[in-house]
């Protein structure tokens, strides 16, 4: 396994691919980073980090093995591989906000952003992407950020996290190598947040409307029932949880 470590970077995802289109990037190459200056998150958002107090990294993993129309199970096997580490320090009150956030105690404490690598439409190589807040306290702006050492009152090792999180997604990633699609499903559907909840969502023409969470599809959209009792699928680009 190789891991390289940088001070500073644009974006460790963003480092990680163009190292990728350079050489040959053996499974499972890391970056991380001590500062980001332009870390990015989902849908084109920004993942703002206090430098030197999180863990901000981008591993680098073969998939090839995996159909394309099964490629959301990267997701649920990365979500599934964090909430796993983080259980391990006795994290509180976990839960897994649709598609991949990390939450605790209803606040959000890890972002993934997962690009794959895909030719002839085939699924080659994903650059696993996360975000982690681990001793930062002050999040200025942002309500529902917290951190590990807020929620647990004790100052983590950033190395111990990553390597507990690093032996974790090689248990997911071998368990959806070897076809537990299912089972994989079922532990991330029993680890959603606001599943069988009534809840608010935003739809993309910025209009609020209330649904409950059913779980998920197979190609990772939200399934949900609306006020009119309509059994409804969205993708990401569609709706937001309101929370």
């Amino acid at each position: 396994m190789r891991i390289i470590k940088l001070n500073a970077i644009d974006s460790t995802n963003s480092y990680l691919r163009r190292l990728s289109t350079e050489e040959m990037l053996e499974d499972y190459t890391i970056v991380t980073a001590d500062h980001q200056t332009d870390g990015r998150g989902q849908m084109g958002t920004n993942w703002a980090s206090q430098e030197g107090k999180n863990l901000t990294v981008s591993v680098f993993k073969d998939v090839s093995f995996l159909k394309i129309e099964h490629s959301f199970y990267i997701s649920i096997s990365v979500s599934l591989a964090v909430f796993k580490a983080l259980e391990m320090f006795q994290i509180r009150r976990l839960k897994i906000k649709w598609p991949n956030d990390i939450l605790s105690e209803n606040k959000k404490i890890a972002g993934i952003l997962i690009e794959n690598v895909i030719k002839q439409n085939q699924l080659q190589a994903s650059v696993i992407g996360l975000g982690l807040n681990v001793n930062q306290t002050e999040f200025e702006g942002l309500p529902n950020a917290s951190s590990l050492l807020l929620i647990s009152g004790k100052v983590l090792d950033l190395d111990e996290v990553l390597n507990e999180i690093l032996k974790q997604l090689h248990i997911y990633f071998q368990k959806l190598e070897n076809g537990y699609l299912k089972k994989l499903k079922q532990e991330y559907e029993n680890q959603l947040f606001r599943k069988g909840k009534p809840s608010t969502f935003m739809n993309m023409h910025g209009e609020f409307f209330t649904g409950i969470i059913l779980g998920i599809s197979d190609s990772g959209n939200l399934k949900l029932q609306t006020e009119k009792d309509e059994e409804l699928e969205f993708d990401l680009k569609e709706i937001s949880l309101i929370y």
